[in-house]
């Protein structure tokens, strides 16, 4: 039994590793996007300079920090400096098409990639969604800190 086990492993496991990863990248990347401008919505544009503690960064920052860090991280696969330009004003709309512009800078880059440059640079996008997630986690936390409950995240 255990050798059948052991084969049946060593045929499913390449298979498995072969499968593209791109479009699955694809689409969390694309759910990410979403819910960060559903996120960036929800907030008053009178509340974009909330920041729960002077130690924090405001809302607004978190924001444009996503959008910083999903540039930096896209450029350190395509080893070219991001075509965005930061908003010359910080009011929320800004915000919210700088954000935008920087996840479909991220999914078209990745729509680009083969499998095998998507796996080369796997250490790379995997600190890139944490980053997202973390600072998106941020905000939640500051709209349910101004009294607004959080967009549900969809999967």
């Amino acid at each position: 039994m255990k050798r059948l086990l052991s084969v049946l492993t060593m045929l499913t496991v390449p298979a498995l590793a072969a499968d593209n990863i791109v479009p699955k990248l694809l689409q969390h990347w694309k759910t990410s996007k979403a819910y960060t401008i559903a996120i960036a919505q929800q907030m008053p544009e009178a509340d974009y300079s909330f920041k729960p503690h002077p130690d924090q960064m405001t809302f607004k920052e978190q924001l444009l920090h996503i959008a910083d860090m999903n540039e930096y991280f896209i450029s350190k696969i395509t080893g070219t400096k991001p075509p965005l330009k930061k908003p010359m004003t910080l009011d929320k709309a800004r915000v919210i098409q700088a954000l935008n512009e920087s996840f479909d800078y991220v999914i078209q880059t990745l729509g680009s990639l083969t499998h095998d440059q998507a796996d080369q640079h796997i250490e790379t996008l995997l600190p890139a969604m944490d980053h997202t997630t973390h600072h998106r986690g941020q905000c939640v936390v500051y709209l349910r800190a101004r009294g607004i409950k959080p967009a549900e995240y969809q999967c």
